[in-house]
């Protein structure tokens, strides 16, 4: 006699199910971690940590305020929450990007001199929050991320982060109360490197965003064609602090941003590009 086709039944499956559900999330959880730590690697595969050290030799002395605060691992995990960055274009293009955001930062964060051990282009890092401030840096007339009382909006982190609307559209973008709780850009490291890629990628009209000027897709208006905002190295300048340094001749904080690009150029192996300063540009308003 032929046996009988074989039914699953519902207890019989339960087994298989239930494995079924307790291994999906695991499963799922397991691919996007690889998804967030791939795209770091993408970056960390053209800065290993010993380049990165060789890149701030001096960021962890004790002359440095900001000692032991900026590590390579806080660079890295920032770098997945902006998939673009340093992945955008090709092999020179994305190392030229890094190298121009490592330049920026290491200006703004300075704690190099003219005769510094190493020269004065080895002391990035080396401060995470502005001294001295001349302001709060509140403007008081932004309704859209007013300020609140006894607050300081300082330069703080890598990019030196300023002002209320700045503060106010970081932290929604990266999930932190930005006006109420500024401090914590320059009390968090991962927070502090996400606020400097937050600045470096967003568009903030009629400013390009730097990212888009360093990898090509910056396309200038009739405006900025008048301005003379041509791309390269020095129209990130003019987005970063152009108001106060573009338009002027022989700039020494220009001159230290160059510096500092050049040097970290020479150790990504890619030339520089055309127009690093920006004398002859037009601020923008």
């Amino acid at each position: 006699m032929a046996a009988m086709p074989f039914s699953p039944t519902l207890p019989s499956l339960l087994p298989l199910l239930l494995l079924l559900l307790w291994w999906y999330p695991l499963l799922m959880t397991t691919r996007v971690t690889e998804a967030r730590v791939s795209y770091g690697n993408r970056v960390s595969s053209l800065v290993r940590e010993e380049l990165f050290n060789a890149i701030f030799l001096h960021k962890d002395d004790n002359v440095c305020p900001a000692k032991d605060f900026y590590t390579y691992q806080s660079f890295i995990r920032a770098t997945a929450c902006f998939p673009s960055f340093g992945n955008t274009g090709s092999l020179s293009t994305r190392k030229r990007e890094i190298a121009a955001f490592l330049a920026q930062i290491s200006h703004e964060t300075t704690g190099g001199w003219a005769t510094a051990p190493d020269g004065p282009y080895a002391w990035g890092l080396c401060f995470k929050e502005e001294v001295s401030p001349q302001s709060d840096y509140c403007d008081s007339t932004n309704n859209e991320w007013p300020c609140f009382p006894d607050t300081s909006y300082k330069g703080r982190g890598p990019i030196q982060l300023s002002w209320n609307y700045n503060y106010g559209p970081a932290g929604k973008a990266l999930g932190f109360d930005g006006l109420r709780n500024p401090e914590l850009v320059s009390n968090n490291s991962l927070t502090a490197f996400r606020t400097a890629f937050w600045f470096w990628m967003t568009a903030q009209p009629p400013k390009p965003s730097c990212h888009d000027v360093m990898v090509g897709r910056y396309v200038p208006t009739t405006i900025d064609l008048d301005a003379n905002r041509t791309a390269g190295f020095g129209l990130v300048t003019n987005i970063i602090n152009g108001g106060l340094e573009c338009g002027r001749a022989d700039d020494a904080r220009v001159n230290d941003r160059i510096g500092y690009f050049q040097r970290y150029s020479k150790l990504f192996h890619v030339d520089t590009g055309p127009n690093l300063d920006c004398v002859h540009q037009t601020s923008f308003l």
